[in-house]
């Protein structure tokens, strides 16, 4: 089984993939409108973020909800 980091810090790790989920929207939405066909990169990149922070948060969820440290 693969290494995971502690809740608080999957929670920040969480935080930080949402964070650049946003911002990569708002650069696609702004390269759209620009005409720019690069928006689809950032697109992409909204989705991979996206789906880290599903990832660590049900990660975290489900460490903290079996009441034992993910990292044993």
């Amino acid at each position: 089984m693969p290494p995971v980091p502690p809740p608080a810090q999957t929670r920040r790790l969480a935080l930080y993939a949402l964070a650049v989920c946003v911002l990569a929207v708002a650069a696609a939405v702004v390269s759209f409108v620009q005409g720019s066909w690069l928006g689809i990169v950032w697109v992409l990149l909204a989705g991979l973020s996206s789906n880290m922070a599903w990832y660590y948060l049900r990660r975290g969820r489900q460490a903290a909800g079996q009441g034992k440290s993910v990292t044993s």
